[in-house]
């Protein structure tokens, strides 16, 4: 490829020149060497210079593409005109010819096209820079520096991209064929914006494979430890890039768990689906007589007695390794009762066939957890299921305060931390739900 390069630099400029580099698909490269080989160089000039390839919607289609959504799935396309390489930058047209938006194809997804602009710009190396840079400042300006979520998706126009700041450390998921594309662009621009001690990818989730993607984890920098310890609200917790959940540590509650400094002071707490013990750990930060955390995961209750040392909070902080479903509904039998009860499960559901299910757990949960309170206590409960909207989560919890004999008052109800911007029409970036309530007797 460097007599080619020599070419384009000589014909194109040095810019030019990159900017083809960066655009080539590995199927590219290897039409390249076959096109060498047969000295037909020709030949693949004109496949890199021909026009984009251009999708065609259909005439009647939701207004969500319009309206600024980034998805075009298959059933939305009426035709094709040019190839169709994986991975490849395509521009999208409404049916009447108008420009839609230019994005990354994969025909083996449901989701056929990801748009990355609304404008006909170049894609290249330059453009995830300069997108990257934005989202740094955009946190910067709202108050974000040290642990962030750098890149989320769709929200920052980088559709699939999942960038997390632990400090100097960087972990990142690409989740889709067209996105994995660009990683080594994404990194140099990690490293040149930021100069960090280390990157990490933890690309090992199954949704990759729907993409026709291998789950994968490892560095994308030197090797480093990959146990770090980070700072949030004046306390300090244990990060396990590589072996953690999702990223290793859940930024996305970093603002909530403020939020209940004051309805903790001199309480009785119990916290379950604790994790690695942040909420319980912040409770008793905040003045808390005694907090009891549970999780069913030995590993995450080593690791949040770990945090609770860590921060000196070991003789008030306490975890044990329970399955939380059985424990509640076992101590509301035993007339246990705490000042307040926080509540933080995991997803309940992925799809929407089984989301009635999943209603049904948080709402089994929450009647548990509310027969623990005292009178005039509180319930701090979350749900991460993004298939659950706000007004569903809600109602939800309202029957388990009518089934509960209990009444409820709302404190707050927020979404999660800022750094993971929400965008109007796009249910996927409003994902997390978090509610505070007072709970008295009926």
């Amino acid at each position: 490829l460097s007599s080619f390069s020599i070419f384009c630099s000589i014909s194109f400029g040095v810019d030019a020149s990159i900017t083809i580099a960066y655009c080539f698909t590995p199927l590219l490269s290897q039409k390249f060497c076959r096109c060498k080989e047969k000295g037909k160089i020709g030949r693949l000039i004109r496949l890199i210079f021909a026009d984009m390839t251009k999708l065609f919607l259909k005439k009647k289609i939701a207004a969500r593409i319009a309206n600024g959504h980034p998805w075009v799935f298959g059933n939305e396309v009426d035709k094709i005109d040019g190839p169709i390489e994986p991975a490849a930058t395509v521009d999208v047209h409404y049916a009447d010819g108008k420009f839609a938006g230019r994005g990354y194809i994969n025909p083996k997804s449901q989701i056929l096209v990801r748009l990355l602009t609304r404008k006909p710009e170049t894609i290249d190396a330059a453009f995830f820079h300069r997108r990257i840079a934005e989202a740094w400042a955009y946190r910067q300006k709202i108050g974000y520096t040290e642990n962030c979520r750098l890149v989320f998706g769709e929200a920052d126009q980088m559709p699939a991209l999942i960038i997390d700041k632990f400090n100097d450390y960087f972990v990142l998921q690409t989740l889709s064929l067209g996105m994995d594309h660009w990683k080594p662009a994404i990194v140099e621009a990690l490293n040149t914006i930021f100069s960090p001690k280390g990157i990490y990818e933890r690309n090992d989730v199954p949704v990759r494979e729907l993409e026709g993607l291998p789950q994968i984890k490892g560095f994308l920098s030197e090797p480093f430890d990959t146990n770090i310890i980070i700072h949030e609200n004046g306390l300090r917790f244990h990060v396990d890039i590589e072996n953690g959940q999702k990223t290793g540590y859940f930024l996305d509650q970093q603002d909530n768990r403020k939020a209940i400094q004051h309805i903790v002071k001199g309480a009785d707490v119990l916290g379950a689906f604790t994790y690695t013990g942040t909420f319980e750990i912040h409770a008793a930060h905040y003045g808390a007589k005694s907090v009891l955390g549970l999780d069913i995961s030995e590993n995450a209750v080593a690791q949040a007695n770990k945090n609770a040392a860590l921060n000196g909070l070991d003789d008030i902080c306490k975890f044990e390794a329970m399955n939380a479903f059985d424990v509640l509904k076992q101590w509301g039998k035993d007339g246990r009762q705490y000042d307040v009860v926080m509540l933080d499960p995991p997803a309940f559901t992925k799809s929407r066939e089984s989301i009635q299910k999943a209603i049904t757990g948080y709402k089994e949960i929450n009647l548990r957890g509310m027969k623990l309170i005292r009178n005039g206590g509180f319930l701090v409960t979350s749900s991460c299921t993004n298939l659950v909207q706000p007004e569903l989560f809600l109602q939800t919890i309202e029957m388990a305060a009518k089934d509960a004999r209990k009444k409820i008052r709302q404190v707050t109800f927020q979404a999660q931390a800022s750094d993971h911007p929400i965008i109007w029409g796009m249910d996927n970036t409003n994902y997390l739900k978090f509610l505070i309530v007072e709970v008295t007797d009926k």
